[in-house]
């Protein structure tokens, strides 16, 4: 069989080829559709593969799946894969629950939870519980804050000190997350105090510096992170996924952002090692159960909040679920059951 399997990010295209030790079939999704990795198209304009595999699938928007579909070829399998619990594709839709839901092909469940503290703490999130985890190797650490500006100030010295030398991850496989990009502790202030920490710079270009870790935007729901290589008169020139980008000077600042610290939506198709997740208390009211899923879900080993939202935070996940998008798709695929299960 011809077959390929695409992840959402290119962190996890990593960590697929590095589960299947097979480096020429992993490929992003947005790579494939694109021409610039995986199989290419045959004579048809299809895709030329037997069976394609996704995984990351509730980041699929109704764009990006309808565009998976058509380039299949006659034949072809399609086999989506992911966590239901996960927040929704920052596009329009929902297509993965939809399908989940229309149960118009065959569903096969696995509910074998993540090993070890982690895996327990975001086991019982799933079902709206936040309980307390023993978790004698510091693999989730709860660090309550009084307001915002204490909230940066520990953040910055977990990732640059306390996680480096209680856990052994280095600053730069550690991932910060909060609820949004401004407010107090918002993306934007906590991305500035993180590189005065740990790649200080005038910030010549845009407020970038050779060395910043970034993330490039070209379009909604498309998030690669990567490094400033340098900067000329042609634009920033970044080092994504092992190839170089040029981001044009006039698109810097509507594509390119620092990556220290990224909302839950584009942390999503992303694991790190450790991950700090951030909590001001200005986003009592942002948080619901996805959210606070997924942002807990982000690290492999160690998971450090910085809480200053009190008991929002367990209401949240026991009360919040996100306000239901409005969607088509399930009523358009209930009519195929009949024929599907037949």
């Amino acid at each position: 069989l011809r077959v390929c399997a695409a992840a959402h990010s290119a962190d996890g295209r990593r960590r697929l080829a590095q589960a299947t030790g097979v480096h020429e079939a992993a490929v992003t999704v947005a790579g494939l559709l694109s021409g610039a990795q995986g199989p290419g198209r045959d004579a048809d304009g299809a895709l030329a593969l037997d069976l394609l595999v996704v995984l990351d699938a509730p980041q699929l928007d109704v764009e990006s799946a309808a565009m998976l579909v058509e380039s299949l070829p006659d034949g072809a399998r399609l086999v989506l894969s992911g966590d239901p619990a996960v927040l929704w594709s920052a596009g329009p839709g929902r297509v993965f629950a939809d399908l989940v839901a229309a149960r118009c092909c065959p569903l096969v469940v696995s509910r074998t939870p993540d090993p070890g503290p982690l895996g327990e703490l975001t086991s019982g999130i799933a079902i709206g519980e936040l309980n307390q985890v023993e978790a004698p190797g510091k693999e989730v650490v709860l660090v309550p804050v009084r307001d915002a500006a204490e909230a940066i100030h520990r953040t910055v010295q977990l990732v640059a000190d306390s996680v480096p030398r209680a856990i052994g991850v280095p600053a730069e496989q550690t991932q910060v997350i909060t609820p949004g990009h401004g407010g107090a502790a918002g993306t934007r202030v906590l991305n500035a105090a993180l590189k005065e920490r740990l790649n200080p710079g005038p910030g010549r270009f845009g407020g970038f510096d050779p060395g910043d870790l970034v993330a490039h935007v070209p379009a909604p729901g498309r998030v690669t992170l990567g490094r400033v290589v340098r900067a000329d008169a042609e634009g920033l020139h970044l080092e994504c996924d092992g190839a170089p980008v040029l981001v044009r000077r006039e698109r810097v600042e509507r594509e390119v952002r620092h990556a220290w610290a990224l909302t839950a939506h584009q942390a999503a198709g992303l694991r790190r090692p450790a991950a700090v997740v951030v909590l001001p208390g200005d986003a009592a009211q942002t948080l619901t159960r996805p959210w606070v899923y997924t942002a807990f879900s982000r690290g492999e080993r160690h998971l450090s909040v910085v809480q200053g939202v009190e008991q929002a935070l367990p209401r949240a996940v026991a009360e919040r679920l996100p306000k239901d998008r409005t969607t088509r798709l399930r009523t358009l695929l209930r009519p195929q059951v009949p024929s599907a299960a037949s």
